[in-house]
C-alpha cells in the first residue's frame, strides 16, 4: 500500500508582498506597491535558486552574495520565510500502489532559496528590455552557481566520482509574476506530465517506428509542416487495435512531481487543463490519473477496435494550443495574467508567450531561452517555485 505524506504550502504571497515593501524606499516616490501591472515596469526581480537534496548542503547563500557584490548596480534582499501567511495542506501518495510507479519519489527534495533584486538607483525599463536583462542574469548568474557549487560538490566526494553535474535552477522573473494570483495553469502531456512520447511508442508497438521517425526529422528540418506530417504518422496507424492502445496506456509513467503539483495547484484554486497535440485516448486517462479539469487535443479515430489512420481536424498544434488556452480563460472570466503555460517543445511556446508565466520543463534549449523559467533539476513541482512557493515541507 502507498503511504500518504501530507505537505503545506502557502495560500497567498505575503512574503513576497513583506519583501517588495521593505525596499519602498529605492523605488520611484511615485511607486504604487499594490499595482502590480506598475511593478512591472521596475527593473525588480524576484530571483528564485532552487537546489536537489545532493548538493542541498552547500551554502548557496555565500555564492549568491558573491556574484551580487560584483554587480554594482544590484542591491540583494532576502524574502523571508512565509509565518504569516495561511496554508493549504495537500497529500500526496510516496509510492504509487501499481507496478508502473512503484519506488517513485512524489516529487524531488529541494531546498529553495528566494530573494528580490533591486537596482541600486531608481529607474524604469521597457518590458522587452527587462526580459533582456532578466535572460542575461539568468545566464551570467546560473553559470555562476553551476561552477561554483558544481567544484565545491566535487569537493566533497571521492577523487574518482568527480564530474560536471546540473546542480541548480535559477529563475529570475519581474516581481509581478511573484504577486499576482494565478487561476489557470495548462500542461502540456508528452515529455511534461508524463515521461513517454506517446506517438513514438506506439510507432514503436506497431513496428512503424523508423518510418515515424522519418518523418518526424522531415518535419524538423522543415520539408514540411507540423499538420502534414502528423497526418503522415497517424496514417501509418491504421488497423492498430484498441488492445494495443490500453496497454500503451498500462505503460505511461507519469513524471516525477506530476501529482504532487496537479494536487498542490487543485489545492490553491487552480482551474486545470491538459492541452496536447496528442491523442485524448491516453490524455483523458492521463487527466484521470492525475485529477486534471479538462482535455484538449487530437481525437484519434476508431472503428470496429481500430485505428482508422484518419485525421479529425483542427489538429491541435501550436496555434491551436495558444487559442485554447485564449478561450478557456476568457470561458472562465480569467486574465491573461493570471494563467500558467508549462511546455517542452516548441508547438507549446505559443501558448506560453500568452501567459504571465511560461515554464520549460527539461525543454529542448530554444524553449528554454524563450521561457520565462526553465526547470531542469527537479520534477514538475518545480512550478511551484517558479511561481514562488517555498520548498515543499512534510507537516508535523
Amino acid at each position: 500500500m502507498p503511504k500518504n505524506t501530507s505537505y503545506s504550502l502557502p495560500k497567498d504571497s505575503k512574503a513576497w508582498q513583506q519583501a517588495v515593501d521593505s525596499i519602498a524606499a529605492l523605488l520611484p516616490e511615485d511607486t504604487n506597491l499594490q499595482d502590480f501591472d506598475a511593478l512591472q515596469s521596475l527593473p525588480v526581480f524576484a530571483l528564485i535558486v532552487v537546489l536537489p537534496t545532493q548538493v542541498s548542503a552547500l551554502d548557496i547563500h555565500q555564492y549568491v552574495q558573491s556574484w551580487v557584490d560584483e554587480q554594482p548596480s544590484w542591491h540583494l534582499v532576502t524574502v523571508a520565510e512565509d509565518t504569516d501567511a495561511s496554508f493549504v495542506n495537500i497529500t500526496v501518495s510516496d509510492t504509487e500502489p501499481t507496478a508502473a510507479y512503484a519506488q517513485r519519489l512524489p516529487f524531488t527534495h529541494t531546498q529553495v532559496y528566494r530573494y528580490l533584486l533591486v537596482p541600486v538607483t531608481d529607474t524604469l525599463m521597457h518590458p522587452g528590455k527587462k526580459t533582456a536583462a532578466a535572460h542575461i542574469i539568468d545566464d551570467q548568474l546560473t553559470a555562476r552557481l553551476r561552477r561554483d557549487l558544481t567544484e565545491e560538490y566535487n569537493n566533497t566526494r571521492s577523487a574518482d566520482s568527480t564530474g560536471n553535474i546540473n546542480v541548480v535552477d535559477c529563475h529570475i522573473l519581474s516581481v509581478g509574476h511573484m504577486l499576482r494570483t494565478h487561476k489557470l495553469a495548462c500542461f502540456d502531456m508528452d515529455s511534461t506530465l508524463i515521461e513517454q512520447e506517446v506517438i513514438v511508442e506506439l510507432a514503436k508497438t506497431a513496428g512503424i517506428g523508423e518510418e515515424v521517425e522519418a518523418i518526424t526529422e522531415a518535419a524538423m528540418r522543415g520539408e514540411i509542416d507540423f499538420d502534414e506530417s502528423f497526418a503522415q504518422r497517424v496514417a501509418l496507424l491504421k488497423g492498430t487495435s484498441t488492445d494495443v492502445l490500453d496497454d500503451i496506456c498500462s505503460r505511461l509513467t507519469l513524471s516525477t512531481g506530476a501529482r504532487t503539483t496537479i494536487s498542490a495547484l487543485k489545492a490553491l484554486g487552480y482551474h486545470t487543463v491538459l492541452v496536447s497535440g496528442g491523442f485524448t485516448y491516453f490524455a483523458r486517462y492521463i487527466a484521470e490519473q492525475l485529477g486534471i479539469d479538462e482535455v484538449h487535443a487530437n481525437a484519434l479515430d476508431i472503428e470496429e477496435g481500430e485505428v482508422t489512420g484518419h485525421v479529425q481536424w483542427p489538429i491541435v498544434n501550436g496555434a491551436k494550443k495558444a487559442a485554447i488556452v485564449e478561450h478557456t480563460a476568457e470561458r472562465l472570466g480569467i486574465e491573461m495574467s493570471q494563467v500558467v503555460c508549462v511546455g517542452d517543445g516548441a508547438n507549446d511556446l505559443p501558448m506560453m508567450a500568452l501567459a504571465d508565466l511560461g515554464v520549460a520543463y527539461h525543454a529542448k534549449p530554444i524553449v528554454q531561452a524563450r521561457a520565462d523559467a526553465a526547470i531542469n533539476v527537479t520534477g514538475l513541482e518545480g512550478t511551484l517555485y517558479a511561481l514562488g512557493y517555498p520548498a515543499l515541507a512534510p507537516t508535523e
